[in-house]
């Protein structure tokens, strides 16, 4: 199990990071939950994988996984660590590891699948459909399900019916299997004291740093030095493909003839949702889910004697933060956890806390908080509530029978110009632009707001493909979007790009110089030269040393990561000097350690207990590892390598599916 190193968990990479955590067993859920998510907002591309024929990547327990599938999975999965890294694009997700986590992520989900289906366990149809049911997307107007608006948004988002189920059924059979192997994860204080410790260790020490802006000018570069300059590091100045893209936005300004509800639909309405505006009842509840009776049992006892459910709960390994649920209505939490769960939750008074009541999931026991009444609400009161509702639901209709009809038009041979002079919509044409929307030809163009989200689809379609219809934002609003011109990727002509290679090369030197600088200082440094006096006998003026003192754990406080020189002091011997680089080629820092003092995680148990918690998370994911592995090895999987090599390299473009 590889544990965390503190000192260094906030200067990691955001791919690195993504890296670990599709590592973890947990993410075997994000698989759906990323969907879902593109489902709900429209954020993400298509469910296409990449051009050209599918082949076998994998043979889990008999049955093949296939190149189009995994290229679906790394796409969303790629919008994913976007929200996380917006700079990062598919040649470095690639690089980074990112497509062979989740080729082995759709392995491991297969496997546990295919074993369970091999033992007789199974995710039943009325299950899927609570869990789709439950998708506020999904909801009409009513605030339930609707099955229209089911059908308009799978079909916008290119989604089909039976991949959302597959993954929602996998999913529950996915944590059928896993949540009582990890449930029961505990770790001992003696394991996690060592490491509190280490966040609560004292460190001192020195750093300066060494400006690039400080470096002499030195002559100008010549052209033939530009040239070379230009010849060694030709990758940076290539320019990457371009595309001219045309699309016509549409949407509630097209529909000018929806009629708005009458008072009789709007009266019936509410007569058919009386129990949605009548009087009702919710409860914060708390919950903790244990997988086998006999620990239920002896919790619930617990409780039954006088201790209090939140102090049962915290010695059972849970914290407030684990086990509190909030607000829920009776129908609400019989899909959250199960009908009988809800039954006994909403049968008791409050303070009240339930016996073990058994799901799919393990052992439920529930504690009551608080009980909150509705009177519900009259007719007048709703009345224009309703009415925005019904007609949001028309124009919803209305705007899906538009997108049909567009692409019913283009799949029986229509034209883009065919169908904007029809509809009479405005086509807006771009100069030819990169996947993020910056067009190098034009430096003070800017995109539109639209514009980042329809590249996404414009940089997955071959240039001759028909003109699609994507979905911006909510779905309130499409384009009609057609590929017009590709340029491929090539270097810019050094005769355009002449003066910034000839400030690349002389910022190269002042690093390259600056460098040196800094070497001579560590060098006398960890020769006994105390590190103000190496920097005063620089030869040249630079900023003062500062002296910095204090805790890891008082470094890491806010949302803010630790800077890299001090996570480097924490990280070193005392008494030693060490190198960094600066962000952006800002010049090098020098860090000298002089002097450390242990922690005492006695003096802070509560952080000893939160680390007890994050080691069970560990702990837990250790197991969920090694059951999936056993699965794994019970069924049989045979991976293609070579397979996945040409899907990296064809989801690479080619530029190093490595």
């Amino acid at each position: 199990m590889a544990l965390p190193n503190p000192a260094i968990a906030h200067g990691t990479p955001m791919i690195s990071f993504f890296r670990r955590a599709l590592s973890s067993w947990i993410v075997l859920g994000l698989l759906v939950l990323v969907m879902i998510a593109f489902i709900i907002t429209g954020v993400g591309p298509g469910m296409s994988g990449p051009g050209g024929s599918s082949e076998r990547i994998a043979e889990i327990g008999g049955e093949d996984l296939h190149s189009a599938e995994a290229a679906s999975r790394v796409q969303l999965q790629l919008e994913q660590a976007r929200r996380e890294q917006p700079g990062l694009d598919i040649g470095a997700f690639v690089n980074g590891g990112g497509v062979d986590q989740v080729v082995e992520q759709l392995i491991a989900s297969r496997a546990m699948e295919t074993w369970a289906h091999k033992h007789g366990m199974d995710a039943s149809d009325r299950l899927v459909d609570g869990e789709i049911a439950s998708i506020a997307a999904f909801k009409g107007p009513t605030g339930q399900f609707d099955e229209q608006t089911f059908r308009s948004i799978l079909a916008q988002r290119r989604v089909t019916e039976q991949q959302l189920r597959a993954d929602l059924a996998g999913d529950a059979i996915r944590r059928q299997l896993l949540v009582p192997v990890v449930a029961g994860a505990r770790a001992p204080a003696g394991l996690a004291s060592p490491y509190a410790a280490l966040m609560l260790e004292s460190r001192s020490g020195t750093i300066g740093i060494v400006p690039t802006a400080a470096m002499p000018a030195g002559a100008p570069p010549t052209e033939a030095e530009i040239a070379d300059h230009y010849k060694r590091n030709i990758a940076r100045y290539t320019i990457g493909e371009r595309r001219v893209v045309r699309y016509a936005l549409f949407g509630r300004e097209q529909l000018k003839n929806v009629a708005r509800p009458s008072e009789a639909e709007i009266a019936a309405f509410y007569k058919a949702n009386a129990a949605t505006y009548g009087a009702k009842e919710s409860r914060a509840l708390s919950q903790v889910i244990l997988p086998d009776q006999a620990a239920a049992r002896a919790l619930s006892a617990k409780v039954k004697a006088g201790t209090s459910f939140a102090e049962a709960a915290r010695q059972a390994g849970f914290e407030p933060a684990d086990t509190a649920l909030g607000d829920q209505s009776r129908e609400a939490f019989a899909k959250l956890a199960s009908p009988a769960a809800a039954a006994a939750a909403f049968a008791i008074p409050q303070g009240g806390t339930t016996d073990p009541v058994k799901s799919e999931l393990g052992w439920h026991i529930i504690h009551v908080d608080a009980i909150k009444s509705d009177a519900g609400r009259t007719l007048a009161s709703v009345r224009d509530e309703i009415a925005a509702n019904l007609e949001k639901h028309k124009v919803d209709e209305a705007l899906s029978t538009m997108v049909t009809a567009i692409e019913d038009a283009i799949a029986d041979g229509s034209t883009f110009d065919d169908v904007v002079k029809s509809e009479k919509l405005a086509v807006v044409t771009t100069p030819p632009v990169l996947a993020n929307g910056a067009a190098p030809d034009m430096p003070g163009w800017t995109p539109s707001a639209e514009l980042p989200v329809l590249l996404k689809a414009a940089f997955e379609a071959a240039p001759d493909d028909d003109p699609t219809v994507e979905t911006i934002g909510a779905g309130n609003r499409f384009a009609l979007l057609d590929v017009v011109q590709v340029l491929p990727s090539a270097p810019a002509p050094l005769a355009k790009i002449r003066d910034t290679v000839a400030r690349d090369l002389a910022a190269k030197r002042a690093s390259d110089r600056a460098r040196a600088v800094a070497q001579a200082i560590v060098a006398k440094a960890n020769a006994g030269t105390q590190l103000s006096q190496a920097f005063a006998e620089a030869g040249m003026p630079l900023p003062p040393t500062e002296k910095v003192s204090g805790k890891q754990i008082d470094f890491q406080q806010g949302d803010r990561p630790i800077p890299p020189p001090l996570a480097m002091m924490f990280s070193m011997a005392r008494g030693k000097t060490k190198l960094l680089a600066a962000p952006d080629n800002q010049g090098w820092f020098v860090v000298h350690l002089d002097s450390v003092t242990a922690g005492d995680p006695k003096t802070a148990p509560g952080l000893v207990e939160a680390t007890r918690g994050q080691f069970a998370r560990l702990i837990g994911e250790e197991y969920g590892e090694q059951f999936t592995n056993a699965v794994k090895k019970d069924i049989g999987v045979e991976k293609n390598s070579a397979a996945v090599t040409r899907l990296k390299r064809q989801l690479a473009g080619g530029a190093g599916g490595q």
